[in-house]
């Protein structure tokens, strides 16, 4: 058998396939069917929803859901029938069959039309020593998409896809593993889709027809398969009910959805403060500025330096007054600094929060501050220490956190020394009761970080949102932090790859998300950082950033013509804030992607199933932003339907292709005909004052729109303390009739403003806005 040049032969241990369905038992919603010493169990949760079972030596384990937030017994009664033959057991929901072959244990579920999906393949599932796995069959023109952080383009069919989170610096299109680990995936192919969540913590790796084609594989190196079939058909339903399984984004407050200004690092007040300055005087929107490791004493966590900050408070208070939020990074790695009056060191050896290996010894790596221990996020009493931790910060002023290094990232010598990336032994015991060991939970450090900071600024902010960034997670992270995509590169590939990655996050449940603007690693030319800020502009979470050594990654440091671009752009994401923030409330409420592929829309067009290089804002408005240098003109695919062109109005008819001309000033724009877009006057920041002008811009056509309202900053929205607005729009012959409804909700009338109509080609009427219903009418 031919080897790989300096490798030595393998062989693989074999799988045990489990047998024959030998006797089966309804209890209430699950069915548990015995197949000699292993046992399998189907639980219907939901008409779309199943989850699926293998207990390899016969014993379900009883093990903490780490990801999922709602019990079996906590889903609504579901009614479904279970019929059985000398061949099969069959399940029927109001949505989907389910069949269990007795002489195979091999399961299929079909729709409605007789469509199979989610189907075993010959060999189904299988255990070996130290892992678990299961087989299911690909479909003919299935696609897959989702599988949360992952480099390359959108569809990840015929590849690896490993589960584990790791510190990824200088990754490219081929990397696997990456900082987040979301073992869930959507499965499509035209008129039937569904989605697999891999409910492990453990190693776990996707096989998408790599190894053997037309075979997928889920394995994990945990005891049991359990995974959840979600049937669609679509992915806006996929993605509905598994936001129901592990959790929906909280809104953040809304200048968070600001531009956000970061370098490693802005390593002193004074030059803060010149940077806020520039901002102001330049009139470049800005609502963030972030401080990177160096604010820091000696990179010791909750601590300032007193010579570069000499004056925290003061430095917070001011920047507060002149429009802009401070965030501050948080690590894990707590510096080892025993009797040195340290007193995040101190208390958590006092209350032996940190770390142990098994024997019981401290564990002990090397981050920022050198020698450093690490705080067992798993254990509720470490979670409230370190969310408490955070008074010091919020006290001052600090609106947000930024969780870095969480995967978690240590070496195993100082950093300066080289070395190697190590994390804990993996039988380092974490979770305290839960009795886990590190080889479970290592997927779930920086989540259970992010939950840390997340509860404990909302008991430190109590009266207002607070932001919280993660660079590591596992499924369910949205419920604590907004993601950004690590360590990347000023390099047009990672421009362009940066929209998939983005895509596929919004795919995994994770919508609020963002890359580095400009790149972090590296110089931007003038060229790229004007593109990457057009593209960033469609990013849910708009930040730029730059590491240490580089070239400065300002709007202004590449001079005039690319510095007014760059002002163009961030003034239409703060036109647009009523748009994004609708978006943002959509995604709250029903797991829906902020930024889209298009193939989430158009799920029955096989020429989206492979379009990573145009993105979807909500439903309606498209972006197909430059991606490469020196290009200035390219092709743009209009699905099915009339579209509009942002900048001209151009009137032009899908599907087809067309050619789009973009000069470096301009990024291709269209908006599907019905389209309504609120939009507001630029503000240099979000509360710079109140908006006294709302506008509508409507694309003929016809359609229904809600356009939601809060006071974007407190907790009142969660007592139903908010306002929506219905706008439909219906096109008759040469007329358009716009109508918008009675304003419905519990908060206060906003300020007085003016509505301002536009309806592209048909012009504009205006009316002072008293929440009463309007009907206008154009052409």
């Amino acid at each position: 058998m031919p080897q790989y040049f300096g490798k030595l032969p393998t062989t693989d241990q074999p799988w045990t396939k489990i047998g024959q369905v030998q006797a089966w038992k309804q209890y209430d919603r699950t069915i548990i069917f015995e197949c000699g010493e292993s046992k399998f169990s189907i639980t219907i949760l939901a008409p779309n929803l199943v989850r699926v079972r293998l207990a390899p030596h016969g014993d379900f384990a009883s093990r903490p859901s780490w990801a999922v937030t709602r019990d079996d017994l906590e889903w609504a009664p579901c009614s479904f029938q279970v019929h059985d033959t000398d061949a099969e057991v069959q399940i029927q929901t109001d949505l989907i069959h389910i069949y269990i072959d007795k002489s195979t244990s091999r399961i299929t579920c079909f729709d409605f039309e007789g469509r199979p999906f989610a189907k075993d393949a010959e060999t189904n599932m299988g255990f070996r020593l130290g892992a678990v796995a299961g087989w299911k069959c690909i479909e003919a023109q299935e696609h897959f998409y989702g599988f949360g952080e992952r480099t390359g383009l959108l569809d990840k069919r015929s590849e690896v896809k490993t589960n584990w989170t790791t510190d990824a610096l200088d990754y490219g299109s081929l990397t696997d593993e990456m900082y987040h680990a979301i073992p869930f995936f959507i499965a499509l192919r035209p008129n039937l889709a569904y989605g697999i969540f891999f409910n492990t913590t453990f190693w776990s790796q996707f096989d998408i027809g790599a190894e053997q084609p037309g075979v997928w594989k889920m394995e994990t190196r945990g005891g049991e398969l359990d995974y959840y079939i979600i049937y669609g058909p679509k992915p806006a339903q996929i993605l509905d009910t598994y936001t129901q399984l592990t959790g929906r984004m909280p809104l953040p407050p809304k200048w968070s959805i600001g531009y956000h200004q970061c370098r490693w690092s802005y390593e002193s007040e004074e030059i803060v403060r010149t940077l806020a300055q520039e901002f102001r005087t330049r009139r470049i929107p800005c609502d963030v500025i972030h401080l990177d490791i160096d604010y820091m004493r000696g990179f010791r966590v909750f601590t300032w330096s007193p010579a570069r900050f000499s004056n925290p408070e003061k430095l917070i208070s001011d920047l507060k007054q002149n429009g802009f939020k401070a965030v501050t990074i948080i690590d894990p790695g707590v510096k080892y600094e025993p009797e040195a009056n340290y007193h995040v060191f101190d208390e958590g050896i006092k209350n032996d929060y940190f770390v142990r290996q098994a024997d019981g010894r401290l564990f002990h790596g090397y981050v920022w501050p050198d020698k450093s221990v690490f705080p067992d996020f798993l254990r509720a009493e470490v979670q409230k220490w370190w969310g408490d931790l955070h008074k010091s910060l919020t006290d001052i002023g600090i609106a947000g956190i930024w969780n870095d290094m969480n995967e978690p990232a240590i070496n195993d010598r100082p950093f300066g020394d080289g070395g190697i990336h190590i994390w804990f032994p993996l039988n380092a015991p974490q979770g305290g009761e839960n009795n886990a060991t590190h080889a479970e939970v290592h997927n779930l450090y920086g989540l259970s970080m992010a939950k840390a900071s997340a509860e404990g600024l909302i008991k430190h902010r109590p009266n207002e949102r607070s932001f919280v960034l993660t660079r590591s997670g596992f499924a369910g992270v949205q419920r604590y932090s907004s993601v950004w995509m690590g360590d990347n590169q000023s390099q047009w590939e990672h421009l362009e790859m940066s929209l998939p990655m983005l895509c596929n996050m919004g795919l995994s449940g994770v919508a609020f998300v963002g890359c580095d603007i400009g790149g972090f690693a590296g110089n931007a030319t003038a060229e790229l950082f004007a593109r990457w800020m057009q593209i960033g502009m469609l990013y849910p979470l708009m930040r730029a950033h730059s590491a240490m050594s580089t070239a400065r990654h300002e709007p202004w440091v590449f001079g005039q013509r690319v510095e007014d671009i760059c002002r163009e752009y961030i003034n239409l994401r703060y036109q647009l804030m009523p748009f994004f923030y609708t978006l943002f409330w959509e995604a709250s409420t029903t797991g829906a992607p902020i930024l889209r592929p298009l193939v989430y829309e158009y799920p029955n067009d096989v020429k989206t199933y492979t379009l990573s290089d145009q993105v979807l804002l909500g439903s309606n408005l498209m972006a197909a932003p430059i991606y490469r240098p020196g290009v200035e003109h390219r092709a743009v695919y209009l699905p099915d339907g009339t579209w509009f062109d942002w900048w001209t109005g151009e009137k032009l008819e899908g599907a087809t292709h067309i050619l789009a001309h973009a000069p470096l000033e301009r990024m291709p724009l269209y908006a599907r005909a019905g389209a309504v877009i609120p939009m507001q006057p630029v503000t240099q920041y979000v509360d710079e004052h109140p908006i006294n002008e709302l506008q509508l811009r409507i694309f003929p056509g016809s359609s229904e729109y809600i356009l939601y309202e809060d006071d974007g900053n407190s907790f009142k929205y969660q007592k139903d303390i908010y306002l929506t607005t219905k706008i439909s729009v219906s096109t008759e012959a040469e007329r358009v009739i716009v109508d918008i409804a009675q304003r419905q909700g519990l908060l206060g009338a906003p300020p007085k403003r003016k509505i301002i109509v536009e309806v592209v080609g048909f012009g504009k009427q205006s009316f002072e806005d008293d929440g009463n219903s309007q009907q206008l009418e154009f052409g």
